[in-house]
């Protein structure tokens, strides 16, 4: 992917009033290079004179390591992934340390606003302040903001909130039209953080970015991202899902997200993952991979705790109790590392 310097430099002017990115900051550099959230970590401390930890990789495996890490050397500012945070937030409960952190960015997987619950019940929601960031590789690392309080873990929906200021953000249809207010459509993205192409990749260049029939500038490009969402009144953005991963049963389109926020809500259950396995066959199953709490709840327990939650066709066929999330080198869920449901 190719990116200019500029693209990166505009994304920290264009976001430093929200965060007011300083000398004092400490930033982890918790990802690897080759993901681009370390772009956001690297530069988001050289370029203001802050101070930039490099995590050694054994630390960054370990959550009880990082989370020492983070407080003893009073990390200002954090990054992680949804699932990987779910861990630093267990590790945080464990230890009680005081930390530093005025931010915690949520980006590279989609974030389940109503699993921060505990953690704004402990902590607030004012310090640190929680933002979920949409983002993709090829518009530079970030696309969008919104900051997370308590009162969002309310809603089910994964709001991702509104363009830097910079980007231009349309929700189109399959002619490129824009969809209407609570309706699902295709993200396209345009705007100076929008990068020059695949390396050596026409036919995917070409297909990928198209030219910005809403923009008067010259050569102006959008970025198809293949990420669905939905514009929802008063300009906020929910996230839906990746186009070419929609997720079906019955002819049913499931909301994995709904479902894990539901199981979240079992007073035995202190962290799930959703899923749907045997895809290619004609009886998909609702598996529920669960991290208990002491003694795993039985298949008749969740249903019955879930069936006035979520609709029948999102009820588990399964429940697998597990000792924790698997994750990528990159801190997000391994979804082909979930075991297979026994039966």
């Amino acid at each position: 992917m190719l990116i200019d310097h500029f693209n990166v430099t505009r994304l920290f002017t264009r976001t430093e009033h929200w965060f007011g990115f300083a000398a004092t900051d400490v930033w982890p550099l918790f990802h690897s290079a080759a993901f681009d959230l370390s772009v956001w970590e690297m530069w988001g401390a050289l370029a203001y004179g802050g101070r930039l930890v490099v995590v050694p990789h054994m630390v960054a495996r370990s959550y009880e390591a990082f989370h020492a890490l983070v407080a003893g050397e009073r990390v200002t500012m954090l990054t992680q992934t949804p699932t990987a945070f779910k861990q630093f937030a267990q590790a945080q409960e464990l230890s009680g340390a005081e930390l530093a952190l005025r931010f915690v960015v949520f980006a590279g997987e989609a974030l389940n606003i109503p699993s921060l619950a505990p953690w704004f019940d402990r902590h607030g929601d004012r310090s640190p302040r929680l933002v979920n960031m949409y983002g993709i590789t090829e518009t530079t690392v970030h696309v969008t903001y919104r900051e997370i309080d308590r009162a969002d873990t309310e809603n089910t929906a994964s709001v991702i909130g509104t363009p830097i200021p910079d980007l231009r953000v349309h929700i189109l249809d399959e002619q490129m039209r824009p969809v209407p207010e609570g309706t699902v459509g295709e993200i396209y993205v345009g705007g100076p953080g929008v990068g020059r192409g695949y390396l050596r990749r026409p036919e995917l260049n070409r297909r990928r970015f198209l030219p910005d029939p809403y923009s008067t500038e010259p050569g102006a490009t959008l970025y198809r991202s293949g990420d669905l969402a939905v514009p929802l009144p008063g300009g906020d953005i929910q996230y839906v899902g990746r186009s070419d991963h929609q997720v079906k049963v019955r002819g049913h389109r499931v909301e994995l997200g709904e479902i894990e926020s539901a199981l979240l809500a079992h007073p035995g259950v202190k962290d799930a993952v959703a899923a749907v396995q045997d895809q290619d066959t004609d009886f998909p199953k609702v598996v529920a991979y669960v991290i208990p709490v002491g003694e795993a709840p039985s298949l008749k327990d969740l249903r019955r705790f879930l069936q006035d939650r979520v609709p029948d066709f999102m009820l588990p066929n399964a429940v697998v109790p597990i000792a924790e999330l698997p994750l990528t080198a990159s801190g997000k869920l391994e979804r082909k590392a979930l075991p297979w449901p026994a039966g």
